[in-house]
């Protein structure tokens, strides 16, 4: 298969011996998408994948507290740079790089540069899945990333509030517009289960996820639901899914990563044929 002339290196690449590359977005900020990415990052590694976990949230880079990884990563010869490793994950995060409290303000040529380098200089080795955890919203690192590597998708993380879902539509059309398969869509959130009563409470209103899911005709990847200790695992860098997949609060978290993997498989056997047919 020649390259069609003209292209050069302007195309996305595909990054050598990374089998998926999947983006975990939202619409909006406040939905727990770091928490998502991070135990579902973990959840395929148990699951017998090799993975990678980039932080490109720029903003708020949350990624090293949830991992509980304090390190900076070693530059290693050629310039590439060696990622850290947390609870058998591989990561990098502009947190790592700029540790501390001091915000990233940075400008678009800039973000995309970091993101490049990233994707390009961090020496990944052999890896199945890479999550990407984006910055809230619709911006300027999406693009960067579309631009540099092909995505095999992107996951979307919402509650189930309606302020939230309309963001999280947003973010769909977002993707559709840059050409990125949209696999699947998660509920954070989802409910909150009274530790006295045990009785199941709605508080952003469970179920309008999977609707939206339906109306965009979009896998729903499944439900999280809003449990103290899912934040407090994150916050302590021991995520809930370490527990492994007989843990109620794991669970959710493993059911996912298996959903995911089903679709990240169909959209390779998909692009396989779209090129032999070619």
């Amino acid at each position: 298969m020649g390259h069609m002339s003209g292209q050069g290196s302007q195309g996305p690449q595909p990054l050598p011996g990374i089998r998926h590359i999947i983006a975990v977005g939202s619409g909006k900020g406040g939905v727990g998408k770091t928490t998502v990415a991070v135990n579902l990052a973990i959840a395929l590694s148990r699951l017998g994948n090799r993975v990678g976990l980039l932080d490109a949230d720029v903003y708020g880079p949350n990624v090293p507290l949830m991992m509980g990884s304090r390190d900076q990563p070693r530059v290693l010869e050629g310039n590439q740079i060696g990622p850290l490793e947390a609870h058998g994950v591989k990561l990098i995060s502009v947190g790592s790089i700029s540790p501390g409290d001091k915000p990233m303000v940075m400008r678009g040529p800039m973000l995309h540069q970091i993101i490049r380098q990233f994707l390009q200089q961090v020496e990944w080795g052999e890896l199945d899945y890479l999550i990407v955890d984006l910055p809230p919203g619709t911006g300027d690192v999406v693009i960067s990333l579309v631009q540099t590597v092909p995505l095999t998708g992107a996951v979307i993380v919402s509650t189930p509030s309606d302020v939230a879902l309309q963001d999280g539509r947003k973010a769909i059309e977002m993707f559709r517009q840059v050409n990125v398969d949209v696999l699947g869509i998660v509920e954070n959130m989802s409910f909150f289960t009274c530790p006295h009563c045990h009785h199941e409470i709605d508080i952003f209103s469970k179920g309008g996820v999977e609707r939206t899911a339906r109306e965009y005709q979009i896998a729903f990847l499944g439900s999280v639901a809003l449990d103290p200790e899912i934040r407090y695992g994150g916050d302590r860098g021991l995520p809930v899914s370490l527990a492994g997949e007989l843990s109620e609060r794991a669970a959710p978290f493993y059911k996912i990563a298996g959903q995911l993997a089903e679709r990240a498989q169909e959209h390779a056997s998909k692009e396989t044929n779209i090129l032999e047919i070619r």
